[in-house]
Order: structure tokens, then sequence, then C-alpha cells
């Protein structure tokens, strides 16, 4: 009996009862994560003789064994799938990819004396109130800098307010009530907070506000404070412009609920895309898109979004609003609503709707854009997975190349050798995957290939390999690299990238082939002109670039390190930890630090104001040297 008519029998035994199971491969390493209502129904439906989808044919092809967990009911299932994601990171499992945020306000009130945060990531937590998102190009900011100044608020960090002694510069430009050093009772300067914050809230607490900035304005013009009076006013028309634009842009169809999330998916021939828009107040704010192979399809469409959607906001950086909307069937979404106010972590769970008449043109829209997009992206050969298909033809590979690390090292006359490890997947950077190396100095100085030598020894000796290794440098140091996978007993794909300047081949060179990006490839003749495919050149032209930018700046911090620690061990009363923890938070060179006072030298290091003067002292006792 094959190992698949085993699978199958095994299949049959199952429990007909709500839960998640897992497959695994001949490592017992879990490849893929599903939920079921039926879990015999659906484990059966993987090894039957039917047709099935490509992802499901490969799936099937590498599982040599799978387990199963009970739940209670549905939508403990889809809490326990999207935790068992998270936990085994599945080959096969679609993966949640995001790098573009939006900007929020923030009011953390376990600080004293709360003020107004511009936050790109927010995290959720005991005490943060979270205004946002704002579509990039709002002028945000500047908004949030006017209210602080118009009521007043502090503006500077915790540590610095708790290192007050005296008001700093900005209450006597009276644009600070100095709570610092108790210039304003904790009741008025609530007021006051409540007030600013107010107007990222609703247009009638945005009204409330202004309607009281405009009456100090108008106290101060009577007590012949014209220029404070001025400066209100120009506040005034930065805050009614803003007001203005936010409120003149609402979506008709959705006018009673202010917060909503609406998601919709388009599949096409060869990949498919789920879109976001996001309302806020009412009005469109902004969009985010997420594209993925059709083969990547397990489940079907809704259910694959569903499950996206549950990594999406489990993520504690994503704040989920009141209302989500699907481009799902509306009988559907009770179990999942359930798992996603679970997962959510939001005090009021969010409700969540399926296709109604109300929200049909919004979800059109949505959809239409999540179709768009694909073209677009299609046409313009801008799609990462074009680029992926090329490179598995090149190096002709089984499946397609998800997976890819790229390595540069970083030196300077032999000092500090670093090297970065940048990690993507489906052509997306993965900043989580980054890894640094700190490199042996070698008596020789300067020797690249044994540098390269150590560092990909050192990474293939621990977690799960990549598709394909990316090595920034010619044929040298890809035949250095597959040296050392062979080494390891490995079959592991290599390629190199440089320009044409940089290789040591026997091919021409000429003037104009001079600057072109080239794919070294072991056992091929001449190097593949990157420009013969521009989504494989982007895919790889941005790991590369991306890891010269990450071990450059771990090779000029460790470098400013080594250079620091030949003093600091000087400096009489810092200490072993507080050397340690100068080091850490070093950013700046010795004459840098000269130029700060005590304080900022200890904010700066994260140093004791005592540890800061002994540094400041030192500093100044060698200002010839």
């Amino acid at each position: 009996m094959d190992q698949q008519s085993q699978l199958l029998d095994k299949a049959k035994t199952l429990p007909q009862e709500s839960g998640c199971y897992l497959m695994k491969d001949k490592n017992s390493r879990v490849i893929y994560v599903g939920k079921a209502k039926r879990l015999r129904s659906r484990v059966t439906s993987y090894f039957d003789s039917s047709v099935k989808s490509v992802k499901t044919q490969f799936l099937v092809s590498h599982a040599q064994d799978f387990d199963f967990i009970l739940t209670r009911s549905d939508a403990e299932s889809y809490v326990l799938e999207n935790n068992l994601i998270k936990k085994h990171n599945p080959k096969y499992n679609i993966r949640l990819k995001d790098d573009k945020s939006y900007p929020w306000v923030m009011v953390d009130h376990e600080e004293p004396f709360p003020r107004l945060e511009y936050v790109r990531r927010p995290k959720k937590g005991r005490g943060k109130e979270l205004y946002g998102p704002f579509p990039v190009g709002s002028n945000i900011s500047m908004v949030m800098r006017v209210l602080t100044k118009s009521f007043m608020l502090r503006d500077c960090s915790l540590t610095e307010f708790k290192g007050r002694k005296t008001p700093c510069l900005l209450h006597q430009m009276q644009q600070c009530t100095a709570p610092c050093v108790a210039l304003i009772s904790a009741e008025d300067y609530e007021k006051d907070l409540k007030l600013a914050s107010g107007f990222f809230q609703s247009e009638f607490k945005a009204r409330k506000a202004i309607k009281e900035l405009e009456r100090r304005m108008e106290e101060y013009a009577e007590n012949e404070q014209f220029e404070r009076a001025a400066i209100v006013r120009d506040h005034l028309d930065v805050l009614n412009a803003f007001l203005q634009q936010s409120y003149d842009q609402h979506v008709e169809s959705l006018k009673d609920e202010n917060d909503v999330d609406v998601w919709a998916a388009y599949q096409g021939a060869e990949e498919f895309d789920f879109s976001l828009y996001m309302i806020r107040g009412g009005m469109l704010i902004g969009q985010k898109n997420f594209n993925f192979l059709v083969s990547d399809l397990a489940e079907d469409l809704g259910e694959e979004m569903r499950v996206f959607l549950l990594q999406y906001y489990a993520d504690p950086e994503q704040i989920a609003p009141p209302l989500v909307i699907l481009d799902s069937a509306e009988e559907e979404t009770e179990d999942f609503a359930k798992a996603l106010a679970e997962l959510a972590g939001t005090a009021k769970p969010p409700k969540v709707y399926g296709r109604k008449k109300k929200y049909q043109p919004i979800l059109d829209m949505c959809r239409r854009h999540a179709e768009e997009s694909q073209r677009v992206r299609i046409a313009n050969a801008a799609s990462p997975f074009s680029g992926l298909k090329k490179l598995k033809e090149l190096l002709n590979l089984k499946d397609l190349p998800r997976h890819l690390e790229c390595f540069d090292v970083a030196i300077w006359q032999g000092k500090s050798p670093t090297a970065s490890q940048v990690v993507s997947h489906d052509g997306k950077l993965d900043k989580k995957s980054y890894r640094y190396y700190h490199l042996q100095e070698l008596p020789e100085g300067n020797n690249d290939f044994a540098m390269m030598r150590e560092v990909i020894s050192r990474r293939l000796q621990h977690g799960e390999l990549p598709d394909v290794l990316v090595i920034d440098g010619g044929t040298g140091q890809v035949n250095v690299v597959c040296a050392v996978v062979r080494e390891m007993g490995l079959e592991l794909p290599v390629v190199g990238i440089a320009k044409s300047k940089d290789l040591s081949g026997d091919f021409t060179k000429t003037e104009t082939s001079k600057s072109e990006e080239r794919l070294v490839i072991p056992g091929r003749k001449d190097p593949y002109i990157l420009t013969k495919s521009p989504a494989l050149l982007r895919v790889i032209v941005s790991l590369r670039d991306e890891a010269h930018r990450f071990s450059r700046k771990l090779h000029h911090k460790a470098e400013s390190k080594r250079v620091m620690g030949t003093w600091l061990d000087e400096v009489e009363g810092l200490g072993e930890k507080g050397k340690q923890l100068a080091l850490q938070n070093l950013t700046v060179t010795k004459e840098e630090l000269r130029q700060m006072n005590v304080n900022e030298i200890s904010k700066l290091l994260g140093l004791s104001t005592v540890q800061g003067k002994a540094i400041a002292r030192h500093l100044s006792q060698t200002q010839d040297e």
C-alpha cells in the first residue's frame, strides 16, 4: 500500500467534529495547517482520487503524516488555526506580509500628563488611546503640532519630563503650561487634552475644540496680546482646512458608520488579490493590496480570505475597527466574527457582515480595485511571481523559489568585519527574519572569500534553509559558497549578483554593458543579463541593495563601538555595566559627544546623571587628544 492510501485510510477514522489538522513532511515538520467543521470529510478529500488543485497536489506529494486537534466550535478552530500557523510557520499556508503603514495619533494615559504622539505602527496596550489611521498626505503631523501648541500640551519625552527642575523654553514661548514643574493642575491639563484629542474623534468634538480656540483668540485680542491672538488665528486656519477636507470625502453608502474595513477578493488566471479599503470617520482614507498565486489556494477563495484576515487582525500593530465588511455570503460570518473578536483583542468585539445590499457599492469598488491592481501589476511586469518563475526556469528547479536569502560582507581595513542576511518571501522583504553576523578579524585583513565562507557555514547549520542563496558578488564568491554547500552535503541553489565590471568571467566587457546587473549561475558559461526580465531584476536587485544597507549599518555601528571602547575603559566612575550600556546605545562619534551637555549624554546612552557626568568630565579633560 502506498503512502497516500495509508493516509486516506487514517483520514477515514477521524471524527466528524470541528477542529484543526496539521500536515507533516518526512522530517515531521508541519507544512500545512487547516481547519474544518468536519475533520473526517475535509482531510479525506486531500487523499482521495478526485481532481485536486495544484497546491493540494504539491501538499499531498510532500505529506507523510498528519495530526489533528479537536475544538468545541468552528469559531474556536479559527482561533486555533491562526495560532498554529503563527507557531509553525508552515510552508504551504498563505502568510501575511504587510509593509504599508499609515499614521496614527496616540495618547498614552499611563504617562503623567499625557501628550499627543505621532506613531506609524501602533501597538495595543493598557491606557493607550489611538486615533486613525489617517491618509498619507493628510498633514496630520502638522495638525497634531498645532493642537499641542494651541492647547499648550506637553511635547517632551517622558525622560525629559521627569528630569525637569525648571520650565523649558516652550513655556517661556507660551507654548506649554509646564506640567513638569506643576504650573498647571492635572484636572486643568486633562480638560485641554480632552479638547485636543477630541479633534480626532468626531466632527462635533472637532468643532468644539475650534470654538474654544476662537474664544481664546478673542480673549488674547481683548487683553492686547495681539501676537498670541495672531498665532492662534493661523492655527485655526490649519485646523479648519483639515476638517473641511476630512468631512468632504464621506463614502455615501457608509454615512452612518464612522470606522469600517472593507475586504474583497479577485481571482485571475494565475494570481489572486485581496484588497482592503479603510474608512475612518466616514472617509475613505487609504487601501492595501495583497497578492498571491492561485496555486497557493488549498481552500476556496472566501475561506482563504477569512484565514488571512485573522492573521492580519491578530497582529498587535493592526487595530480592528468596530465594523468589518467581507465579500462573503452573510450567513458564513458568525463564527468568523467570534474568532475575530478574540484575536483582535478589542474591548468591544467588532461586527462582521457579508454581502448586504447597503454595502454592495463599496464592496463592488473594493473588488474592482483588486482586479485592476492585478491587471496593472501584470501588465507592467511588476509581479514578483513573474520574476520568481524566471528564476525557477534559469535554475531548472522543480518548485517555485519562494524563500530567498541574500548575504553581504562589510569590512574596512580588516576591522570590525560583519555580514548581513536579508530575507524575502514571494519577492517581499521579511525584515523580522533579517540576521547580523559578527565575523572574525583575519591576520591578512580584507579577505572577502574567507569571510563569505564563514558566514555561509554558520548560516547553513541553523534553521530552515532557503530555496535559493543569493550572494552579493561574482564568480569567485559564488564558487566559494557552492563549495561550502557541497562540503555540508546539501543540495541548495546558489546565484550571485554583480555588475559586469565586478565579474571575473571570460565574457567580453563592453562600454554599453559596463553597468548592467548580471546574475551569475553555476554551470552557465555567461551570466544572465537581468534587464531581460524586469520582474526578476526587481526581486534580486532590491534584495541585494537591502543587504548592502543592512550590512553597512551594522559595520558602522560595530566600528564605532570598537573605537569607542578604547577610551570608555578610561572613564572613572562609569563601571562595567555603564560601559556596556553606553556601547549598546552609541550612535554618534566622540567629537559629537563633546558638543552635548550632561543630560543629553545621559539620555542618548541610557545612563544615570552621575555616569553622564563622568563621561562629560573625561571628554573635557581629554579635549586636546
